[in-house]
């Protein structure tokens, strides 16, 4: 379990370097770096052209294609390694890293299609929503593989955690949708401005009703994150669990922070690579509680004692 752990480990470091080098792509307008060519740059993997947004682009396909290489990597060793404890059945990570295998694919095709449709708004924020779902089943295939602390003693824990990272995880999932969405849909990342509340307003119409409810929807989840960390922390849950809703409450903090300064400071390059950065962080940290979560949970621990009986 040792070498699948520390692949599928690489494969999440991989995965979300790639969501966050593709805001880039998008903030820097390198989206058509390659013209509307896919997957290939100007009929050449390796064209001679070296304009910084083909460079950008390609850098990014480059990275599209090592994640893919390291999914399969992983689907084939844990097929190898399949009648070990914990790789194949149910709750295994051949499942869990199968279904990453078809969102990788799935991504690429949305991906293309993001290309020959001309950056449409509703693909790009789909693109996105793919590459979040993609995360978050590598987290889980780490989590399955016994990292990010699911070794960890988890005695005592109750069903209530698990239920708020559940609702977190929804939170967050509307969050990260309607945050794509203000991003691509003409004028609505420049709609609202001020923070937090629209101290001027330009434009109107949809962009702005997305952003607004995007802020709103964005405060329910720091409100919810808070409360969970200082209720985990008093009901003196396992420790592995405190931490992981303090990292999640940390990142909420600091992606709050870094968007008052992004609106304010009228939406500058580094902070909007910033801002995707630091919300690709939280959407990490919310689905490694909800998972450490599920696995401590009470109605978890009798399924498993259901299911080791049965196999016996």
């Amino acid at each position: 379990m040792t070498s699948i752990r520390r692949l599928a480990y690489a494969t999440l470091v991989l995965a979300f370097l790639q969501i966050v080098f593709g805001a880039i792509v998008r903030i820097t307008g390198s989206g058509f770096g390659c013209g509307d060519h896919w997957p290939d740059c100007y009929g050449s993997f390796t064209p001679v052209h070296r304009g910084v947004g083909l460079l950008i682009e390609i850098t990014h396909r480059y990275g599209a294609a090592a994640l893919s290489t390291a999914i399969l990597a992983l689907v084939l060793l844990s097929v190898f390694k399949r009648a070990e404890p914990g790789v194949g059945g149910p709750g295994g990570v051949l499942r869990s890293s199968s279904l990453a295998a078809v969102l990788v694919v799935l991504a690429a095709l949305v991906g293309a299609a993001t290309v020959k449709l001309g950056l449409n708004a509703l693909i790009v924020a789909s693109h996105l929503t793919i590459a979040m779902s993609l995360l978050a089943v590598l987290a889980v295939t780490v989590l399955r593989a016994g990292g990010l602390g699911a070794g960890a003693d988890m005695t005592g824990a109750t069903s209530r955690t698990w239920r708020a990272a559940f609702i977190a995880i929804v939170l967050a999932s509307v969050t990260l949708v309607l945050g794509a969405l203000t991003a691509n849909l003409p004028n609505a990342a420049v709609a609202c401005g001020g923070f937090p509340w629209c101290r001027w307003v330009e434009g109107g119409g949809v962009g702005l009703s997305v952003q607004i409810t995007h802020r709103v929807v964005a405060f329910l989840l720091f409100g919810h994150l808070w409360g969970a960390a200082v209720a985990i922390g008093r009901r003196k849950e396992p420790r592995v669990l405190v931490l992981a809703s303090r990292i999640a409450f940390g990142a909420a903090i600091l992606q709050v922070l870094i968007a008052a300064a992004m609106v304010e400071m009228h939406l500058p390059t580094v902070l909007r690579s910033l801002h995707q950065a630091a919300g690709t962080f939280v959407w990490l940290s919310v689905c490694v509680l909800a998972g450490l979560a599920r696995i401590a949970s009470p109605a978890a621990a009798t399924e498993k004692r259901a299911l080791a009986t049965a196999a016996a």
